[in-house]
């Protein structure tokens, strides 16, 4: 093939071939990626996070506890409103124990929750 494109066009169809193929490569490059890298979103940080902040009133496992089961949050509550719930707290939930990010990420992971 290398030989074919030498022959019909030169140097210069190979450059633009070679720059082509980079182009397109670098387009698939930035495209590809599971679905969670390109939202933003990191299931294992937020899962961390909950562990780390939430499971002792609501379980390791999403069972509940102290506080509410959360295995089907997802299926009542949307992300917007869960994550209302962690920066407000109430019903015997404080307030703000995370924030930022770490509480979007949080509130993403358990609305999957369904």
């Amino acid at each position: 093939m290398l030989y074919e494109i030498l022959q019909q066009g030169g140097i210069l169809l190979l450059k633009k071939t070679i720059l082509t193929l980079g182009l397109i490569l670098s387009v698939a490059g930035c495209s590809s990626g599971d679905k969670e890298e390109s939202s933003g979103r990191d299931s294992a940080g937020a899962e961390a996070i909950y562990k780390q902040n939430c499971a002792s009133c609501h379980g390791q496992n999403l069972e509940g506890s102290s506080g509410p089961a959360l295995k089907e949050v997802g299926k009542e509550y949307s992300k917007d409103e869960i994550l209302e719930q962690i920066k407000d707290g109430g019903g015997g939930m404080p307030a703000g124990l995370i924030g930022g990010k770490e509480a979007e990420n949080v509130a993403s992971w358990l609305s999957d929750k369904k």
